[in-house]
This record gives structure tokens, C-alpha cells and sequence, in this order.
């Protein structure tokens, strides 16, 4: 199928950074988390909590829209021929990013979709975290300038374009064959939360269908919150950013109808006011971001369209919500966790170290 791609432009990329604007805030309102209507970081987390890699019974469930990213991109990517199974280099750099990042986001407590959308709901803790990601990203930049370089990518056999894919059809049928019990926490192989956020959420194929129809869209216009504000910074370029500042403005516009604005920094749903840390934990995230070449929702769409490297970072971010929770980094609204700020040092460091030791020398 050929022709011009019209998301691919400024008014495209406009138009699904609204789209996911509004439907984030709707999904909330039809049973998803506060401030949470679309989460890649958390949602990610909870498929980690149901597939029992963590036991934080709060934050267990199968997430249908992450699913739906992953093969809503790759419907895209096959039916404009766009679907190229390719790999690169580093996949164990690219799985410690991946895991860094989740930690990054979970010590804030989102991703930066949900930075957005926490911000246009009213949460001023969000300000710090974009800040932080801005920062992270832009040291990211800096790295970039000076040749670093994760290697070139390569065309490899479909089957490694297929994997993550499978493996979501594969939760999907998981959570059909095995879905939840009234008042059980675990039902056959997959774990359910009972009460907190993984408790909270919006009819099952309703949250496919918007997942299916961001992935598509977000695959054909290549939406990115990270490359947004790195386009900005290397280049000054404003086209993914339109999509960015999209999002957000159709989310508080959204909240607004909905009564689900509430301004302020206590009490606000799923977060804390540990301001350095929110700060930080997003600095930490921007910069695995930056070193990884996309934030967690360009990662999936990638993994749609075939990109064996996004699927490592992928399930780098997975594995590594398993760590934040079993080994008390993670925050909750009471705060940071009890080593969630030495895994922020740490992180910071093992990401600087990437970053020094992985570049190339230019001629």
C-alpha cells in the first residue's frame, strides 16, 4: 500500500498526540488508575506482578493496551510494508538500559506519558519529573554529539521480528484462559491484584481496542516523547515535539470535562512529593531514553514493526520492575523506597559509564 503518509506530518503527528490526549483521560474515567489512563512504565510493571515476577500484590495485572501497542504497530508495519525484522548490537546494554529506565520511572512513579498526563490532571510532582527527563535527555545529547553509537542495525530472519509480538498474543491467551476469580489473587499461572492500582481498570477489550488503535497510529506517525525533546536539543526541530505538547493539551482539556482535574502536589493519586527524587528518578529514565533511542512507548511500537533491539530494551524494562519491587526501589505515595535512591545513583552511574565507554571515535 502506497501513498503519502499524513500522520508522518506536523498536523498528523498533532492529531494522534490528541488522540492518545483523550482517550488516556477516558480510559481513567472507565477504570484505570488516576492519572493513569495509559502508563507504559506501570503497565509494564504490572504484566511483571501477573506473570509473578514480582510479589507486590497491589500492582498485578495483565495490561491489554500494552498488548495492543505491540501488535497494533505491527498491523501497521505489515500493511504499509514497513515490517523489517532487524537487530543490531549491545542487547545486554540494551537490557541493563531498559532495566534502568523502569527503575528511573518507578522511583518518579511513571513514565513520560504519564508525566503529561499527571501534569493535566493537575499534579505539580509531574513538573519535577519533566524536568528530570528533559535533563536526562540532554545529557543523553551530549553522548550523541561526542559518536556514541550502539551499533549498526542489521536485516535478520522474520521470526526475530515475531517474538515480542508472540509473546503478547501469548499473555493476551493467558489472560483469557485464565481470567481473574472474584476474591483471588492468583488464578491458574497469572497473578491479580485485589485492591491498589492493579486492581483498577477499564473493560478488557475496550482497552485492547484503544491499544490497538495508538500502536497503528503511533507507528505510522512515529511518536515519541523522547525524541521529542531530543529533537529539540540536537536540532532544533519541533515536529515530534507538536505531538508532545498535543498529548498534553487534548489530556487536560479531556480531564477538565471529565471532573477529573484536581491542581495541586499532596494527594494526588499514585504519587509523592519527594521532589528530588521525582527529579532525579526521571533524570535517570530520560537518559536511558536517550541512550537506548527511545522512550518506553517508541520502544513497543518499534518491537511492532520488527526491531529485535527495542524488544531486548523491552524486556530489559520488564525485568527490571521485578528488581524495583522485590528489592524496595520502587516508591509508592508514602515515598521513595527504602534503596530506591542508591539504585538512582547507581543507575546514573552505570548509564554514564555506557555513555563514556561506547563512543566512536570520528575521522
Amino acid at each position: 500500500m502506497q501513498g503519502k503518509n499524513i500522520f508522518a506530518t506536523r498536523w498528523g503527528i498533532i492529531g494522534v498526540g490528541a488522540f492518545i490526549g483523550i482517550l488516556a483521560p477516558v480510559l481513567q474515567k472507565l477504570g484505570n488508575p488516576g492519572n493513569m489512563g495509559i502508563c507504559v512504565a506501570c503497565f509494564e510493571r504490572d504484566i511483571a506482578g501477573a506473570v509473578g515476577l514480582h510479589r507486590a500484590g497491589v500492582v498485578q495485572f495483565v495490561r491489554p493496551e500494552i498488548i495492543g501497542f505491540v501488535l497494533g504497530s505491527m498491523m501497521a508495519a505489515y500493511l504499509f510494508k514497513e515490517f523489517r525484522p532487524r537487530v543490531g548490537s549491545a542487547p545486554i546494554v540494551r537490557f541493563v538500559l531498559g532495566a534502568f529506565a523502569m527503575i528511573g520511572a518507578l522511583v518518579f512513579l511513571g513514565c513520560p506519558w504519564r508525566a503529561v498526563l499527571r501534569l493535566s490532571g493537575g499534579d505539580g510532582n509531574a513538573i519535577l519529573g519533566l524536568l528530570g527527563l528533559t535533563f536526562g535527555i540532554w545529557i543523553g545529547t551530549l553522548f550523541l554529539k561526542k559518536g556514541y553509537n550502539l551499533g549498526r542495525t542489521q536485516v535478520t530472519h522474520a521470526t526475530v521480528g515475531w517474538m515480542l509480538p508472540l509473546l503478547m498474543v501469548g499473555l493476551f491467551v493467558l489472560l483469557l484462559v485464565f481470567p481473574q476469580v472474584e476474591g483471588e489473587a492468583q488464578s491458574g499461572v497469572l497473578f491479580y491484584s485485589l485492591k491498589g492500582p492493579g486492581a483498577m481498570h477499564a473493560p478488557l477489550f475496550l482497552s485492547l481496542i484503544v491499544g490497538l488503535g495508538i500502536g497503528f497510529l503511533a507507528q505510522r506517525s512515529r511518536f515519541c516523547t523522547m525524541g521529542a525533546i531530543r529533537d529539540v536539543v540536537l536540532f532544533g526541530q519541533t515536529h515530534l515535539l507538536s505531538g508532545f505538547i498535543s498529548l498534553a493539551v487534548a489530556a487536560f482539556l479531556t480531564n477538565l470535562a471529565l471532573s477529573q482535574f484536581k491542581a495541586g502536589f499532596a494527594g494526588q493519586p499514585v504519587a509523592h512529593t519527594m521532589h528530588i527524587w521525582n527529579f532525579a528518578g526521571m533524570a535517570l529514565a530520560g537518559l536511558a531514553f536517550a541512550l537506548a533511542g527511545g522512550c518506553p512507548g517508541r520502544q513497543l511500537f518499534l518491537s511492532g514493526e520488527g526491531d529485535g533491539d527495542a524488544a531486548v530494551f523491552v524486556l530489559g524494562m520488564i525485568v527490571g520492575a521485578g528488581f524495583a519491587h522485590n528489592f524496595g526501589l520502587a516508591s509508592s505515595p508514602k515515598g521513595v523506597g527504602p534503596h530506591g535512591i542508591a539504585a538512582v545513583v547507581v543507575g546514573l552511574l552505570v548509564c554514564l559509564f555506557i555513555g563514556f565507554t561506547m563512543r566512536r571515535k570520528r575521522a
